[in-house]
């Protein structure tokens, strides 16, 4: 049997302590498929003292995980501190360049920092492994990497945040208003005690960037994505949803277009026979279209202790046998400026709910701003007000009633000329309510 390879485990968080115990229970079945054990000699973390309900004394402590990155003893560091800064990047900086491999689940880091931190590992020849970044337990980055490194990709798009996925799958089954969810996924550990950085949409921003590097090649720049959470969902949404045979998900999506790759986060309809459609709670999933294939969706844990850690051992189990990966796909160098599909040029349906006033007229003009901007309409549905009236018979200039309309494909750009020109007509109230619809 080989030497061991040995590791350094750098945050004994949740992530942390389920590598270790993984590590440790999985010992035999680690040897059968690698020929060699994988086993922590060293760990670094804020608090020596925790209780973490392990037994840390066999392990080398180290106060700082930049000295733990450069310790002689270990073969590979494994990063689960999280952040985009230090000590972080500055503890997978010293390992890389120090001949070690590093093993990451820091999606922050990687949007970031992603191709100099892959450029560094190329030029020291060692890895640089981060498949529990994206999905938690979900194998998406190796299926990109790896599995299809001899296709293309047309698309690639997927539910990348359980906190949002478990809000709105809870909107929808029990009836509950998003503020009543939100609180109720904070209770349970879903959410954070500031949820923005989940419900607005910058969690899954951050790792469709690494996805679209992955899958185009691109370099990594969150800050080329579009993003919009989902904190504007109403049960009305979700009722016309399903009335119209869709499902509102939180999606991540990057596609390749004339005009270079469109990035977006938005809240999307999705048909409700698509496979994306049947994945409620805090599960995450991954489509891919790729050339000469079927879509691939692949469905699954997107956190958690348990299931991070899986991806985490999974990737030092590779290291363990000798593969080695470009981090990307390919080499650094070689990944492309991110050319920047404007939002307004995005072309696909519409949802679009009106709150409308009550007047004669109303309809007429929404139809004639529409049509002035080519919009074609698959369908339309009038909520009546509780006179039974429709919007343009009562004419009570004070009441307003629900039109929610479904669009043949049109672009970003003629949608919101079409609403602006009708705001300044004056025919609605409030704001427009648009959500764009993902076809399979």
């Amino acid at each position: 049997m080989s030497e061991p390879l040995k590791v350094g485990l750098a945050g004994l968080g949740t992530v942390g302590a389920s590598v270790v115990q993984l590590l440790e229970r999985g010992r035999d079945k680690i040897i059968a498929r690698c020929g060699r054990p994988v086993e922590i000699v060293a760990v670094s973390a804020r608090s020596r003292g925790k209780k973490r309900g392990l037994d840390l004394r066999k392990f080398h402590w180290v106060a700082d995980p930049v000295e733990l990155a450069r310790d002689p003893s270990i073969d590979v560091l494994v990063e689960v501190i999280g952040g985009a800064g230090d000590p972080a990047k500055a503890a997978v900086e010293a390992a890389l360049a120090s001949g070690k491999s590093v093993v990451t689940a820091n999606k922050a880091l990687l949007a970031r920092h992603g191709q100099k931190l892959a450029a560094l590992a190329e030029r020291h020849a060692v890895a640089l492994n981060f498949e529990a970044s994206v999905g938690g337990g979900i194998p998406i980055i190796k299926t990109l990497r790896e599995g299809l490194n001899g296709n293309g990709f047309s698309r690639v798009y997927g539910i990348l945040n359980g906190t949002c996925n478990y809000i709105l799958s809870r909107m929808e089954q029990d009836r509950l208003a998003f503020e009543d969810c939100l609180r109720e996924a904070q209770r349970l550990g879903y959410a954070e005690a500031d949820p923005s950085f989940d419900i607005e949409g910058h969690d899954t921003a951050q790792k469709l960037s690494i996805l679209a590097g992955l899958a185009f090649g691109t370099r990594l720049d969150p800050a080329a994505i579009f993003v919009e959470g989902i904190s504007s969902i109403s049960l009305a949404d979700l009722d016309a949803a399903d009335e119209l045979g869709y499902r509102v998900k939180l999606l991540g999506v990057a596609v390749k277009t004339e005009a270079g790759i469109e990035q977006r986060v938005h809240p999307t309809m999705v048909p409700k026979d698509s496979a994306i459609a049947q994945v409620m709670g805090v599960t995450n999933a991954v489509t891919v279209d790729a050339e000469g294939l079927a879509p691939i969706t692949l469905v699954g844990p997107g956190a958690g202790g348990l299931a991070t850690a899986s991806s985490v051992v999974s990737d030092l189990a590779d290291i363990a046998r000798g593969v080695r990966s470009a981090p990307f796909g390919r080499p650094a160098a070689r990944m492309t400026a991110t050319r920047k599909a404007p939002m307004q040029h995005h072309e696909g349906g519409y949802y679009i709910r009106l709150l409308a006033r009550d007047r004669p007229g109303t309809a007429a003009t929404i139809a004639r701003r529409l049509a002035q901007q080519g919009i074609s309409l698959e369908s339309i549905v009038q909520r009546h007000s509780s006179s039974g009236h429709g919007p343009s018979a009562s004419g009570r200039s004070g009441a307003a009633v629900p039109v929610i309309m479904i669009t043949y494909a049109t672009s970003e750009d003629a949608v919101r000329r079409a609403l602006s020109a009708v705001r300044r007509d004056r025919v609605i109230s409030g704001q427009p309510q648009v959500i764009r619809i993902e076809k399979n």
